[in-house]
């Protein structure tokens, strides 16, 4: 059962990932080199020297940055929070960090705070803050990780007492209310120090959720590995980070987007097993959102804003797998079941094996009503028919709501 202060995520089930920092200048190539990873780890895969690297600063100068039209579009398009790279594994502050110069104001010629402009804009619009904040991985700082290299010289707890910690105060105390810290890759973070950051977190701001990326076995909730989705109901809280293309940070030359049925897809299907889909857009080194992000969101978010009531707040089908169809995914609340039509039907829909007695089917869009009976099939197995109107039959994108009496118990099995 959620805390209060988590009830918030488990009801959002949609939220968008802001992958931007300094390699977004290198869009996926070094030197004319191009990385076959993902374009911000380009440090780590292609070994830029750390002198090399920072002079990317000097040429970071994101002038078409514009973080209420950011806001604007998560929240036109369905999306109940953002969470933003405050400082990815490479170091650079995408804040105004009075700790470590190393910022996008001290360090570069734009000097301004993108995160405070994106706090103001979310306050303004009403949509949550969460930060991205690698506390393990920093290429630039001598101590930090640094992946598929060797650590074991490092004073890891020295770069965490230098820049870690005190980033993290300055995140917590001077952006508002920040309503979860997206830690990452927590590699040879010890127990008391995944413990001492958490504890750090909640000190400032209680009602703070920590990702399961803190490690060993902590956070208020689980974030699946990138782009994977649990094959049965989870339970607890959850989230998965997917991208719209193969990488996270801009690629000049990654064109591969998901169509965005496929998208709906994957949402509806994250939803039906209790989870958040946080979805990744990554900004170029000008502040430009790619047109082909948009052009997804703005699909998806059209499906998300015709059948709200089937997506937030909802919770998994409490059945046995198999539980989704090759044509249909379901997501539930107390007396409702949502039948999500993806595929396009030629007749009637047919629901196998629901015992409960259904008073009422609408299309949720419309709240038009749909003729529907309860039918014992030849093996005397309880059916629900639904029937289609014409402007329903062969068509995909659709929800219906299948509603019980109050006193009936929650759809128990579905075929």
């Amino acid at each position: 059962m959620c805390n209060t202060g988590q009830q918030w995520f488990k009801e959002a089930k949609f939220g968008l990932f802001i992958h931007w920092g300094l390699y977004s200048v290198l869009a996926g190539e070094y030197q004319g080199r191009k990385t076959t990873h993902i374009a911000e780890w380009i440090m780590n895969h292609l070994d830029i020297p750390v002198r090399e690297y920072e002079k990317l600063a000097g040429q970071f100068n994101p002038v078409n940055f514009d973080a209420e039209a950011i806001v604007k579009k998560a929240k036109s398009c369905g999306m109940r929070y953002i969470v933003f790279t405050s400082k990815h594994h490479d170091g650079f502050a995408m804040f105004h960090s009075k700790c470590n110069p190393y910022n996008i104001v001290d360090a570069t010629p734009f000097k301004r705070d993108v995160l405070k402009e994106l706090q103001l804009a979310c306050q303004k619009h009403g949509l949550r803050l969460g930060l991205y904040h690698s506390q393990a991985q920093d290429w630039h700082d001598p101590d930090g990780f640094m992946a598929f290299k060797d650590n074991s010289k490092k004073n890891f707890q020295s770069y965490l007492d230098r820049k870690c910690i005190p980033q993290l105060k300055e995140l917590l105390t001077g952006y508002g209310d920040i309503s979860l810290i997206w830690f990452d890759t927590p590699m040879s973070t010890t127990l008391e120090q995944s413990r001492n950051l958490i504890s750090l977190v909640k000190s400032i701001q209680l009602d703070c959720m920590v990702s399961g990326r803190i490690g060993n076995g902590l956070g208020d909730y689980m974030t699946t590995s990138d782009n994977q989705i649990p094959l049965l109901p989870y339970k607890g809280n959850f989230e998965v980070p997917a991208t719209l293309n193969d990488t996270w940070g801009f690629n000049k030359d990654d064109h591969n987007w998901k169509n965005p049925n496929e998208v709906i897809k994957l949402l509806i299907k994250i939803n039906s097993r209790g989870g958040n889909y946080l979805l990744n857009i990554g900004p170029d080194s000008l502040g430009q959102v790619p047109e082909a992000s948009f052009d997804i969101l703005d699909r998806v978010g059209n499906y998300v804003n015709e059948n709200a009531e089937a997506i937030y707040g909802t919770s998994g089908t409490p059945v046995p797998y198999p539980y989704d169809l090759d044509w249909a995914l379901f997501t539930c609340k107390p007396h409702t079941l949502y039948v999500h039509v993806l595929k396009g039907q030629k007749r009637s829909i047919y629901l196998n094996n629901i015992g409960n007695k259904v008073e009422k089917a609408t299309l949720l869009k419309t709240g038009e009503p749909l003729s529907y009976e309860h039918i014992i099939d030849c093996e005397g197995n309880s059916v629900i028919e639904i029937e289609l109107p014409p402007s329903l039959k062969d068509q995909p994108g659709y929800c219906i709501a299948l509603r019980t009496a109050e006193e009936e118990p929650i759809f128990e099995d579905i075929k």
